[in-house]
């Protein structure tokens, strides 16, 4: 006789890993986003051996007190080194679970799939368009945002290793552009994961329901 052979049970709309890896997250990029400030204050300049840029219009200002940590530029080191190797890390084995698990097509931003409704869905937010489109487990929208966000990671990772050892990787640094400009991205980019934690609260209140998901799991879809 032919075994049957059941097919596989369908996923959560959030599974464990998925969910592990977001709310260590939260906790890593709050002391690395402090403590980089804390870097940042002791020399607020960023333009080539302190040089004003016309870009940057806090130059030689310094981040308040209240968002940053650890008290002076040493301590504030420490805590950066000793916990970015946790936030590389945690990413490292989100984007490989992301790749063996095939997660990475309902979650990550294809053109050629999303660009329509990530539109669509931004005229329903914006009141432009009065129905929303249709929505499997992320809009398009969405997919864009936490794809904007992963790329951000990489770039805080690469960025991050010039400002570190920028004479051993002189290779990576002269791909950004040199040291200044790294230093630049780096702080660019958490101003980019402050504008994604504001949009992300923003969908989450829009969409309460994921928040539950993101802790229980959500419910399994029925065959």
């Amino acid at each position: 006789m032919r075994r049957l052979v059941s097919p596989p049970a369908p996923r959560r709309p959030q599974p464990w890993p998925i969910r592990v890896a977001h709310w260590v997250n939260v906790p890593l990029l709050v002391i690395m986003a402090m403590s980089g400030l804390q870097i940042f204050a002791a020399y607020p300049m960023l333009g080539p051996r302190g040089q004003p840029v016309g870009w940057y219009p806090f130059q030689g200002e310094s981040p308040p007190g209240w968002a940053r940590l650890g008290d002076w530029l040493a301590g504030a080191r420490h805590w950066h080194f000793a916990f970015g190797g946790f936030l590389a890390l945690n990413g490292a084995i989100y984007l490989l679970y992301l790749v063996l698990s095939g997660e990475w097509r309902r979650r990550l931003f294809l053109p050629h799939r999303d660009t329509r409704n990530a539109v669509e869905t931004l005229a329903f937010y914006l009141r432009i368009r009065k129905h929303a489109p249709a929505q499997g487990l992320y809009n398009g929208l969405q997919r864009l945002a936490y794809t904007g966000a992963l790329l951000l990671g990489i770039l805080a990772v690469l960025s991050g290793l010039v400002l570190y050892k920028p004479v051993q990787l002189g290779a990576l640094t002269a791909a950004l552009g040199g040291y200044d400009t790294a230093r630049a991205l780096h702080l660019g980019v958490l101003a980019g994961f402050a504008l994604f934690t504001l949009g992300h609260v923003t969908l989450v209140l829009l969409h309460p329901r994921s928040l539950g998901e993101m802790v229980t799991g959500g419910r399994r879809p029925d065959v």
